[in-house]
């Protein structure tokens, strides 16, 4: 009887050490997988909705934007880069405002404490920057179409239009998409 119960133990023992080593090698797998997920996921968040995804909206201003396939001449795009060097002179100051704010608004809900009205005249004055910043953004695009001709002109609203139609058709596959998966 002794000999069969030593068997059991030594079974047992054997048996919990197969699980405990398992289970090591399993947590260390997870935990590599956990960061080899979080690398992606940070690289992803890097590019950012409209840096890495070449889509729709601002993803392609870096490239060109709206102006990329309109065959520019080369007096055209030297005239484009001026008027953009001049936007970004323009608007340093106040792309440093925007800046301070947003840490200014970190600063508002550090330490465990949230302090509402610190944020809320933050927030006001940021969006009183935004506003500005909107408007000098707005001068940019026209000062950029007078440097056009009539045939680009109609060239871009064209890519525009089509953009729209590409963007109306994708929001309706997405919301068919979500459909079946809901039902």
């Amino acid at each position: 009887m002794k000999k069969f119960s030593s068997i059991k133990m030594l079974a047992l023992v054997s048996l919990s050490s197969i699980v405990l080593l398992a289970s090591v090698a399993f947590a260390q797998t997870t935990g590599v997988n956990q960061d080899t997920n979080e690398k992606a996921r940070g690289e992803w968040r890097g590019q950012g909705r409209r840096g890495g995804h070449r889509g729709f909206g601002k993803a392609r201003m870096g490239r060109g934007g709206m102006f990329h396939n309109l065959n520019l001449t080369e007096d055209q795009k030297a005239r484009m880069k001026q008027i953009r060097e001049s936007f970004g002179e323009r608007t340093k100051g106040l792309r440093e405002q925007l800046r301070a704010k947003r840490q200014e608004l970190r600063q508002a809900h550090q330490g465990g404490t949230f302090n509402e009205a610190l944020a809320t005249q933050v927030l006001s004055q940021e969006a009183t920057l935004k506003a500005r910043m909107m408007s000098e953004q707005f001068k940019l695009r026209q000062e950029m179409l007078t440097v056009l001709t009539p045939e680009q002109r109609t060239q871009m609203e064209q890519q525009r239009e089509q953009m729209k139609a590409k963007r109306a058709e994708f929001k309706a596959k997405r919301g068919e998409r979500r459909t079946r998966q809901n039902q």
